[in-house]
């Protein structure tokens, strides 16, 4: 029992708030950091295109260390390493169980490892990506490779936003619980509270949603009033929003470093076969 209440107390909805405010606000202490968006975009491209054209295990498992490494260094917050390996697991069981059930057997499980590889490959990339680096710096990496400003900046407001609305709905959950009342009783498997649970989150959909198109409208407003549209037309200030970025050796060696790395994984896939 309590085991339960402390496994619980680790994924509540302020542990969550947490971890998206680190990710969110203290992305600038990773290592990944400070690598130039726009070389970090080109690469993101690569590993998120590339893996689904290649059937070699041996190159795929390659990969998928590649970006295991790289998921270390950008520090992504532990409940999204969770979330993508739950995402994984439900989503390549339920289509190993369907194969079983349409007179599959074990086999069928090397073509589904594949898959997960690759699934695996492509949601790390993004990990590291979207979670090693400031949102500003990733929407003016879109903006300076052509990118719609306003596309950009929503990309980099939405990242700023997340632990906002997290906030609110931990606020509007909290006034219903002060307004409910508690199961007595848990039940089996704590299923009372989790019915009690699920209502509140239904329930706090609606305030949500309204509380999230008045912050929508205050940002645009402000924006408006300090010439946002105006100001994202003209040549002149996208050079100036854009002048911080500069590629540097550190940039150069890192495309370096990954071209050698998938040179030599296509170099071992053509001579070893693992998978």
């Amino acid at each position: 029992m309590q085991l339960v209440r402390s496994w619980f107390d680790k994924i509540s909805i302020e542990r969550i708030q947490l971890e998206l405010m680190n990710t969110v606000y203290g992305s600038g202490h990773a290592s990944l950091s400070r690598i130039d968006p726009r070389v970090m975009l080109i690469w993101y491209l690569f590993f998120a295109i590339v893996p689904w054209f290649i059937h070699n295990g041996t190159v795929l498992l390659g990969m998928f260390l590649l970006m295991v490494t790289t998921t270390i260094l950008s520090r992504a917050a532990p409940f999204i390493i969770i979330i993508l390996c739950l995402g994984l697991i439900g989503q390549v069981g339920w289509m190993f169980i369907i194969s079983l059930f349409f007179g599959g057997n074990l086999e069928s499980a090397f073509p589904l490892l594949l898959l997960t590889l690759k699934l695996s490959i492509v949601s790390l990339a993004s990990i590291t990506v979207f979670s090693g680096m400031d949102p500003e710096r990733i929407g003016d990496g879109l903006l300076a490779l052509g990118m719609p400003a306003a596309f950009s900046f929503s990309l980099s407001y939405a990242y700023r936003i997340l632990p906002v609305l997290f906030g609110e709905f931990r606020n509007i959950m909290l006034s219903y619980r002060l307004r409910g009342q508690v199961p007595s009783r848990p039940g089996w498997l704590y299923w009372r509270l989790v019915v009690y649970y699920m209502k509140l989150f239904v329930v706090s959909f609606f305030p949500l949603m309204l509380a999230t198109a008045k912050r929508s409208r205050t940002t645009v407003e402000a924006l408006e009033t300090r010439g946002f549209s105006y100001g994202m037309k003209h040549p002149e200030s996208k050079r100036l929003k854009l002048a911080h970025l500069k590629i540097t050796s550190r940039d150069i060696g890192f495309l370096a470093g990954s071209a050698i790395y998938a040179a030599l994984l296509f170099w071992l896939g053509g001579h070893y076969e693992i998978l």
